[in-house]
This record gives C-alpha cells, sequence and structure tokens, in this order.
C-alpha cells in the first residue's frame, strides 16, 4: 500500500467498483466521486416519488469501499440485498431505501454519505458529483425511420434512454446545464496525489463529469496523474461498434480547455491497433498503456487486482518520467 497517496476515482455503477476495488489495494485514502443521472430501476422510483439523488451508484460505491470484515461487511451484504416478490419494495435495494430515508432525515447529500461511510467501515469517502439529481439528454443518430438520412440528429433525454438507444450517441450534455458541482468533490480532486477516469459506461458515467464547471476546471488543473481507464467491449447501445481510440476522442471533444492525461490503460486484447490508441492518448498529452487488466470469467469486467497492478506500474514509470513501455 502507498503511504499517504491520496486517490479519487470518478464513474458510476459497476466500473467505479472495480476502480475503487483497485485503489483501496493502492492505499487507504480513496474518494470517490459519483455520477447522480441515474433515472431507471429503484435509483429511478426513489428518485421520481422522494426527489432525491439517485442513490444506486452511490450504494455501489460505498459497498467497493466498505470493509471486508466485522460489522462493514455485514453491513455491505445488506445494503446491497434486493426484496424480491412483486409488491411495492420488489427491486428495490436496501441500500437505497437507507440512503433515502438518511437522506430526508439530514437533509445533506454529503453528511448522509458519511454516515454511512462509518456504518459500512469505510475507510476513504463516497461523494456526489453534484448535491441535486441530473438529466442527460444527446443528439443521437441513426435511429429508427432515419434510414434516408443517416446523419440526421435526435435529441433524447435521460439516463436509461441514452445508455440503451439502438442509434450512435454523437454528443451528450447535462440538464441543468451548468449544475454547481459537489464542493467536497472538488477539493478531493484539487487535492489528490492520482484521479482514475473510467472505466463504465462512457456517455452516461464517465464523461458527465467533465460537463460540470467546477470539476471540469479542477481536472483540466490538476497536478494530480490522471489515468483514463477503458472499458473492455463496447457497451450495446451508446458505444456499440466503438474502437479503443474510439473512447479517447469522445473523451476529447467532451473535455474542457487545458485538459490533459497522464496515461490512457487499455486491456491488451482489446486494443487490434496499439498505434492509433497511442496517437490519440499523445494528442490528450499522455502515454497509451496496454496490460492485462480483464477479469478472466467476464468479457466485460475488469479484475480489481489487475488493474491495481497496472496502475501502480503507471504511477512507477509517471512519476519516475520513465519513457512509455508496454507490459505483456
Amino acid at each position: 500500500m502507498t503511504r499517504g497517496l491520496k486517490a479519487v476515482a470518478l464513474g458510476g455503477g459497476h466500473g467505479l467498483y472495480a476502480t475503487l476495488r483497485a485503489l483501496r489495494t493502492i492505499t487507504e485514502d480513496v474518494t470517490a466521486v459519483v455520477t447522480v443521472a441515474d433515472d431507471g430501476g429503484s435509483s429511478g422510483r426513489l428518485r421520481r416519488e422522494l426527489g432525491v439523488l439517485p442513490p444506486g451508484d452511490l450504494r455501489m460505491a460505498l459497498s467497493a469501499l466498505a470493509a471486508d470484515d466485522g460489522g462493514g461487511a455485514r453491513w455491505r451484504q445488506v445494503f446491497q440485498h434486493r426484496f424480491g416478490g412483486t409488491g411495492a419494495l420488489a427491486g428495490h435495494a436496501v441500500g437505497n431505501l437507507v440512503m433515502a430515508g438518511l437522506l430526508e432525515v439530514l437533509g445533506d447529500p454529503v453528511a448522509m454519505l458519511d454516515e454511512v461511510c462509518g456504518l459500512l467501515g469505510v475507510t476513504g469517502r463516497v461523494l456526489p458529483m453534484t448535491t441535486e439529481p441530473l438529466d442527460i439528454e444527446a443528439d443521437v443518430a441513426g435511429l429508427d425511420g432515419d434510414a434516408d438520412h443517416p446523419e440526421r440528429l435526435r435529441r433524447i433525454r435521460g439516463q436509461v434512454a441514452v445508455a440503451s438507444t439502438p442509434g450512435r450517441v454523437r454528443r451528450v450534455w447535462l440538464r441543468p446545464e451548468r449544475p454547481r458541482a459537489c464542493a467536497e468533490a472538488v477539493r478531493a480532486v484539487g487535492e489528490a496525489d492520482l484521479v482514475v477516469l473510467g472505466p463504465g459506461s462512457w456517455f452516461t458515467s464517465v464523461l458527465p463529469h467533465l460537463l460540470v464547471p467546477d470539476l471540469a476546471t479542477v481536472l483540466a488543473g490538476t497536478m494530480a496523474r490522471l489515468v483514463v481507464v477503458l472499458n473492455l467491449v463496447p457497451q450495446p447501445g451508446e458505444t456499440a461498434g466503438f474502437s479503443p481510440e474510439q473512447y479517447v476522442t469522445v473523451l476529447r471533444d467532451h473535455a474542457p480547455p487545458g485538459f490533459r492525461v497522464h496515461a490512457v490503460l487499455a486491456d491488451v486484447d482489446t486494443v487490434p491497433v496499439p498505434a492509433r490508441l497511442r496517437r490519440c492518448a499523445t494528442a490528450l498529452g499522455g502515454h497509451a498503456y496496454l496490460d492485462r487488466v480483464a477479469d478472466d470469467g467476464s468479457t466485460d469486467r475488469h479484475d480489481p487486482v489487475a488493474l491495481a497492478a497496472a496502475l501502480r506500474r503507471i504511477l512507477v514509470d509517471e512519476l519516475q518520467g520513465e519513457e512509455k513501455r508496454q507490459w505483456p
């Protein structure tokens, strides 16, 4: 474990979960900054009924950082449990309900998350990207009925709609368009030594962090080592057919002026033309690193242990100022 290293991971869902599980083996000082635009499933229902932040991605981040033994481990199991049946509670995760209730009692999302961190034995911190729920909008080409005009853009709204669209997402933005960032999240990024962006649903979990003005500003100016972790496979819907370099190109197109990265990390088996990825990484000021970071039992999940090892090697390379190298 790297003593004193401050790490921040930005994203949402299973991608952020894997990153956090990796980072917690490198340092105890890990902060998750989580997207808050989910409008589906249990999170969407609670958001519509209670007007609260969608808790699902926050719950996943808390579970990733929860203690592995004692009360923290038991509470993690409880938080992740979903009710079955067909009644009003069917499909709700216990943790989502607890967080929604605690938020109503405390009235402050950051205070609520800090309270839950104590309950789960989290040594780091989980923070929302903003303290108000957001909506995602996108321009999408290639939708049904546009066969004669394949480049015609149509506007769709909502995280679920964007993530599952059969068309090609060209650009996303947030509503409200210039939301106020969570101040604690901005501070965490500004004080970080390592910032990790991705993997995850690219348009709906990763890119939104670059669309919050205060977060975008601090990311563009951070002195931290900034690492972008690419997805293992294209996601049906929003990134169908994407090559590794397309993830980086889309990231650059949505990034604020001055945004630079130090490293772009991809699984070696997912990059058919490494030279293209290297060029895209260079365009963002960084190096492309190819490593084996996939879970052997899954085609679309990162192995936290392998991901941690790759991040350590990147830190060594970058902090020592060595030339870029690739590992088998």
